[in-house]
């Protein structure tokens, strides 16, 4: 069993540091032998597949100590072999780096970096795997894996350290997963297989694998919370010991451990910038743990719809939901709750401290609600909003919470939603309104529009859905204010625009202030924080550096153009549609790969396909007219049904929350097999060609052999190119002011060239 590491430290120097990644097992074709024929033998370079991946991370003095554990199985039922392929980040401390295979620890060799640098490329040319093509620059382990019986499970463990990057106000620990496993074997195996036996590949063994990533760290001095805007987080406490996981989305991740100040927020900030562009930033913003000491009390009016449309489950669970409610309050809590239906009523005429004896009381009175009569939303809108007798106490800074379900339209009173929700935004004053629409009967312009001038969050629930889950999801994330008020501006010259969540914000315990923006401008500029913590006014500034180039955290952008579509939308449902609304939202959605109404292609494909397979079938039903009609980029001509409305409200207000990658991806009901994503860049499929959507036409295009000379030079100039040339071995990737077109054949270019597309690009 042979083991080395290939440095390729020549490209060390100009590339970041990347905290992991996950290996690439490519499975070997044994030697020829006479009395097995060659589509026998082709199968058997798959049969090694991985089972699972498991990434432990310990973070202590600021050095991360990672373990990767790697678990391969022979499916099929021959001897099996495989090359293990491991990128090592740049700066690890290789010393201690050990690895394990079948409880055998084997030892490594090291070459210099010329020897090194040539065998890199040799991988990569000789296995025409893109997927080693994102890893280039960073340090590859390559170990056999070899034989494995039939059945039999190899374990790899690979053990190294590196020491933690410092992300403004917080430490930075990334891992990233591979996620195009060998697909340049791959491809050619199923091309080799399907020339065999005329296309059925049912023989090949599943290559999907589970993924597990956790972080360990003692809280407590300096280290802080964790925050992530890749993925939502699991975090277990054990006293000061924090044992974060990941959950969902997308396998690449990212986490922030704040660190500590005594007299200033943890301010963090991740940028994206091409050259001679706008900027992509997301800051975020963690209070000091010394706010929480004094939090500012709650006014919280639970505003709940007994029409006869909520009779049944709806209702039980509504009950179920504000009872929920009602055990987040404390006892500087203050409460009112309203019931509409043709009437409105109210359990107090005015708000009421939440003791034991009033919370009593309250959860009777709802248990006894039943659902009968007309939908009077604006009766409703003015009650709760009404600014009622000792609202305040002198000195006193109280934060008014507004939660409003209903799932129907108005039918009683003022019935015109534009009419009610301007009535709402006049006699709202400090109240931050979060509403909640229930099935698709609901109106979900009202309901957008009562959240976003209410500076709240706008809910959608399905049917089938539980509605008590989603408020007491809200309850507990609204449970203790710790800054209200919050603005987040930039001084000096830096200037924000396009920010969202749009205007003052509210920070409550447990959580971040995550804010997406773009920037003009570059260098170092104070990030200025202000905002009112129980009574009083506060405001940090923070120092922090804005590039006019960055082509790290390219998931920024994507989250930006979530939550600027999400905006798009519900100013498009309030207002009315424009041409240059809708522009914007086919741009974003083609550039971003996000679906919306326009970027169709991303939605319909599926049923394009099924009519097409219909059509071969003979199913009479189904015809070549019907399915060319079907436009790909087409706006709907006829008005959507309210059960489509609903679902465009509900993925409207979930780009507007998208706090992180995970989040943005859980919004995509569909990736379209003839779409990729790479980082920013989003490539449609055209034949056997991938090609940058948002090339623009009149840029001159220069020819590039794969895995030719120029092609690693190009790399090593443009590290940015690594992504989008791991699409595909045929790709085109468009620059700022440039076009490169990788093919199969074309001359070599010269320094000169090269360094006229780097200047560009």
């Amino acid at each position: 069993m042979r083991l080395f590491f290939a440095f390729p430290l020549a490209l060390a120097a100009s590339l970041p540091i990347v905290a992991g990644a996950q290996g690439l097992v490519i499975p070997r074709c044994p030697p020829p032998r006479l009395d097995m024929p060659i589509v026998e033998c082709l199968p058997m370079r798959q049969q090694v597949v991985r089972t699972r991946s498991d990434v432990t991370v310990e973070l202590r003095d600021r050095v991360l100590r990672y373990e990767v554990e790697e678990r391969f199985v022979n499916r099929g039922g021959l001897i099996g072999e495989a090359d293990y392929l491991f990128p090592l980040p740049n700066g690890a401390a290789f010393r201690d780096l050990k690895l394990s295979i079948d409880g055998q620890m084997v030892a490594g060799e090291t070459m210099n970096a010329n020897e090194a640098r040539r065998i890199y490329e040799e991988i990569v040319r000789r296995q025409r795997d893109p997927a080693l093509v994102e890893w280039m620059g960073h340090g590859l382990l390559r170990t056999r894996i070899f034989p494995i019986q039939p059945g039999e499970e190899r374990r790899v463990i690979v053990r190294f350290e590196s020491v933690a990057p410092r992300e403004g106000d917080a430490v930075r620990v990334d891992y990233f997963a591979g996620r195009r496993e060998s697909g340049g074997w791959r491809r050619e195996l199923e091309s080799d297989i399907g020339a065999a036996q005329q296309g059925d590949a049912s023989r090949l063994p599943p290559r999907d694998s589970r993924a597990t990533f956790t972080l360990t760290y003692r809280a407590g001095g300096e280290l802080g919370e964790a925050y992530s805007p890749t993925h939502e987080l699991d975090v277990e406490r054990d006293g000061q010991v924090r044992r974060v996981s990941i959950r969902g989305g997308s396998p690449d991740a990212t986490v922030l451990v704040a660190l500590r100040r005594s007299l200033a927020a943890s301010v963090a900030v991740l940028p994206n910038a091409a050259r001679g562009e706008q900027g992509f930033a997301l800051i975020t913003v963690t209070p000091p743990s010394e706010l929480a000491q004094n939090r500012t009390p709650r006014d919280v009016t639970f505003v709940l719809d007994v029409s006869g449309s909520m009779s049944g489950r709806k209702l039980e669970q509504a009950k179920a939901a504000g009872r929920r409610l009602l055990q987040t309050l404390t006892d500087r809590d203050r409460f009112r709750l309203i019931d509409f239906s043709t009437d409105v009523r109210s359990f107090r005429d005015d708000f009421v401290f939440a003791t034991e004896a009033n919370v009593r009381a309250a959860i009777r009175y709802l248990d006894d609600l039943e659902a009968v009569g007309s939908t009077n939303i604006s009766g409703a809108l003015e009650e709760a909003l009404r600014e009622t007798g000792g609202a305040r106490r002198e000195g006193e800074d109280r934060l008014p919470l507004i939660l409003f379900m209903t799932d129907g339209a108005p039918t009683v009173g003022e019935r015109d939603p534009a009419s009610i929700a301007a009535r709402a935004s006049r006699l709202r004053g400090d109240a931050r309104v979060f509403s909640f629409g229930l099935g698709a009967d609901v109106n979900v312009g009202l309901i957008e529009q009562l959240a976003l001038e209410g500076r709240g969050t706008a809910a959608f629930v399905r049917p089938d859905e539980n509605v008590e889950r989603s408020v007491e999801l809200l309850a507990t994330r609204l449970r203790q204010p710790l800054l209200t008020n919050v603005r987040v501006t930039v001084d000096g010259d830096v200037h924000l625009s396009r920010a969202y969540p749009a205007g003052p914000m509210d920070i409550f315990a447990g959580q971040d202030l995550v804010l997406l923006a773009r920037y003009d401008g570059s260098g170092q500029a104070n990030v200025v924080v202000q905002g009112r913590a129980n009574g009083r006014d506060v405001r940090w500034s923070t120092l922090r550096n804005f590039p006019a180039e960055e082509r790290e955290n390219a998931f920024v952008p994507r989250l930006w153009a979530t939550q600027r579509i999400g905006w798009l939308v519900a100013e498009k449902r309030r207002n009315g549609g424009s041409s240059e609304i809708d522009d914007e939202i086919r741009r974003l959605g083609e550039r971003y790969g996000i679906p919306t109404e326009f970027t169709s292609y991303l939605v319909q494909e599926p049923a394009r396909v099924a009519d097409i397979q219909r059509m071969r079938r003979g199913d009479p039903s189904v015809s070549v007219g019907s399915i060319g009609g079907r436009a790909m980029n087409a706006a709907p001509t006829s008005a959507p049904a309210p059960a489509a409305v609903f679902e465009s409200g509900r993925k409207a207000a979930a780009q507007r929350d998208a706090k992180s990658l995970a989040a943005a991806e859980s919004i995509d009901a569909f990736a379209d097999a003839h779409v990729k994503r790479a980082g920013s860049r989003l490539f449609k499929q055209d034949g056997d060609r991938w090609t940058d959507v948002g090339m623009k036409s009149g840029l001159p295009v220069y020819k590039v052999k794969a895995y030719s000379r120029t092609y690693f030079a190009l790399l090593e100039k443009l590290p940015v190119l690594r992504e989008a040339f791991a699409v595909g071995d045929r790709v085109t990737v468009a620059g700022r002011s440039a076009v490169i077109e990788v093919v199969d054949d074309a001359r070599e270019l010269n320094d000169s060239e090269i360094q006229t597309i780097v200047a560009k690009w």
